[in-house]
This record gives structure tokens, sequence and C-alpha cells, in this order.
């Protein structure tokens, strides 16, 4: 919510919150805080594609942005993607570069769809073995360089930013995925209506993934069920025995993915004593609020204050920096963004936003991360 406030000022812009029947006492919470947002809550669970639509439907708005709530944005990002949208003919739907909690790029940034051939590549982890081929590693257009800006087939619900006109063309989101495969399918039915799908490099944001969702076996096959839905959907005439190869592969897939997050959870060492060697980064006000809610945090810290991102590295070469605390602020998303990319798998990074309450941060991206709750 934060990083979208500073997101929009010259923009005219607003903004829905369709809750999904969430448990955690969020929609009360951020209604105060946010009064000029529009927030409705559903009283079951509807889906992913359904809550969109019922977002959808209530816009006014010329551009639409589909949106994570797992997600930080750079304070350009809606700009830019807005201003592709309005100079560019042709193109009907735009997203962004992605990372993750850790500062490392999201290959789902930029997908090919999903043919039975890109699935079985993907589904068999030859991917992983060639990632910049053009062949193995088409469902993520492995040879597109990730900085640079290209037409692609696959935009990411995440940050998907549309034409009302397109929406309405292509009827918005198959309601038939609850979660997981909407967005492919909706980027599929832009471009067989006609419009090109843009991936957007010079805009970053961040996705934290594992905090929209729980994973565990139900996401898992809610996950490779979307995806054998979308391939019966599009390519079964083309290959109903290879659809059937797809699925035995999405089965075996899962089964295999949630054992080993299983093993992975049981072998994490869990050291309750320790004290994490910690930087806290931004402006004085700021700085002072997040050191006062850490020490509220049965986490043991030993903390540095710094007031800019060239004395990090400072700091560092002194003692073995665990954790670092960005203050967004004094000091803009963007840079933060980029401070993460430059330092990636160095150290666990955690962003508290001005004004708020809260400091968040995930090192993974297949479980939830951490929020600290600060006062004061």
């Amino acid at each position: 919510m934060y990083s979208v406030q500073r997101a929009i000022p010259g923009i005219e812009a607003e903004v829905i919150v369709i809750d999904n029947n969430s448990t955690d006492g969020s929609v009360n919470y951020l209604k105060p805080v946010f009064p000029w947002i529009k927030f409705v809550a559903n009283k079951e669970n509807l889906g992913y594609a359904k809550a969109n639509n019922q977002g959808w439907q209530m816009a006014r708005g010329q551009y639409l942005l589909f949106l994570n709530p797992d997600t930080i944005l750079s304070e350009d990002c809606l700009h830019q993607s807005l201003q592709v949208l309005q100079q560019q003919s042709g193109i009907g739907a735009v997203g962004v570069r992605m990372l993750d909690g850790s500062g490392r790029f999201l290959p789902e940034s930029k997908r090919g769809f999903p043919s039975p051939r890109a699935s079985f590549f993907k589904l068999s982890g030859l991917i992983n073995v060639f990632p910049r081929s053009r062949i193995v590693a088409q469902y993520y257009l492995g040879q597109l360089p990730e900085k640079v800006n290209n037409e692609i087939d696959v935009l990411t619900g995440a940050f998907m930013m549309v034409k009302q006109a397109v929406l309405q063309q292509t009827g918005g989101f198959d309601e038939r995925f609850f979660m997981y495969g909407e967005d492919i399918d909706l980027s599929y039915r832009i471009k067989l209506a006609g419009f090109r799908n843009f991936y957007l490099a010079t805009a970053s944001m961040i996705h934290f993934k594992g905090e929209s969702t729980k994973k565990d076996m139900a996401y898992t096959k809610r996950f490779y069920t979307a995806m054998r839905i979308f391939v019966d959907k599009h390519y079964e005439k083309e290959s109903r025995l290879f659809s059937v190869m797809v699925q035995l592969a999405i089965a075996v897939r899962g089964v295999l993915s949630f054992t080993g997050r299983t093993v992975l959870r049981q072998q994490l060492p869990q050291d309750a004593n320790r004290v994490i060697q910690t930087i806290v980064v931004g402006g004085h006000a700021e700085t002072k609020k997040a050191v006062l809610g850490l020490k509220t945090n049965p986490v043991k810290r030993n903390i540095v204050i710094v007031t800019g991102l060239r004395e990090i590295k400072a700091v560092m070469q002194v003692q073995k920096t665990r954790e670092i605390i960005f203050c967004a602020g004094s000091i803009s998303y963007k840079e933060i963004f980029c401070c993460m990319e430059e330092m990636e798998g160095e150290v666990d990074f955690k962003i508290f936003a001005a004004d708020s309450n809260s400091i968040v941060g995930s090192m993974s991206k297949n479980n939830t991360g951490e929020t600290v709750v600060c006062y004061g």
C-alpha cells in the first residue's frame, strides 16, 4: 500500500482492494490507515481470477493494474508502464521486471506460452540445465536478456497493467482458474485478439511470492492443475497424447517439490541464542522507529545505524553483517532495489516503509517471510 501510494502522484488513480475472506484482520487494520482506498471484503475465497474480475468491474479507469498484495513497487513503475500503453500502438498489456526478497531476478517476469514442449522442459527440470536456450528455456524466454525491453507472450498476474478496452474485448480472467494460470490464459487471449504483451525491463518491483499463499500440498496441486487446464484448453487438439504425458509429469513433480520443501524445513538449524548483526539504513526518524520496533522482537540483534546506502559497505568491512533493514522514506524504493541487486545473496534484506508499523522481508520465494511489528 505504501509503495503504491508513493507511485501514484501525478496519476489520476483509484485503488480497489478485494479481500478474499482473509482471517488476519488486515482489512479492519488497513481501512483507517488508507481511508482513500476502497475495500471489498468477500465472505468466501472466490479465487484469484474471480476476485480480479470483481475489482475490474468496479473500476472506472482507462487503464487497469492487477497487483498482488505481496509486492513493493518502485516510484516510477506505474508512470513508465502507463507511458508504454499510451505511446506505443498495438500494446494491450504491460509487465515489469520483478525481483524476489533477496534481490534475485524472477524469471517469470517474462514467459512464453506453456506449450506441450515448453511445459515438458520446465516440468522435467531441463530448463534449469539450459536456462539460456531458445528451445529448452522457452517457458521463461531464457534467450531474452532480463534488462532489455521486449515483446513477450505471458505477463504475470502479480503485476499486469491492461487497457480497459482490451479487457472488455477479451472478457477478463477465466474464472475456471481458481489461482495460478489465469494470467497465462489472459495473456494468450490478449495476443489472439491482436494485441501485444510487453515486458518493461526498466521498471522494477519486489514480489515476495511466498507471502501470497502457503506452500503446502494444496498449493502444489492447485498450481499444476491450473497448468493442466491451460494445456487442455489451448493445446489438446495439437497433441492429446502429450497432454496426458504433461499431466503425469505434473503429478510427479508436485509430489517431489512438496517432499523437497518438507525435508528442507526439517533440516533448517534453529539457534535461539544467536545474535544477528544488523544494519539499519535511512533517515533519523525512520531508523529510530525501526530500532524501537526491533527491540520488541524476540530475535537478538546487534544494530548499527547508517544514514546512506554508501555507508553500508564500510560497515560490512568491519563486521560480518547478516541483515540489512532499509527505511523507505529518505531512501527511494528504486534505490533500495538497486542496492539489493548489487548485494544479492550476501545478507538478508528487510524493508520498513515510512509511516508504517511493520518491517517485512522474505529471503525465500518458496516460504512465507518475516514481519516485525514496530511500535512508537
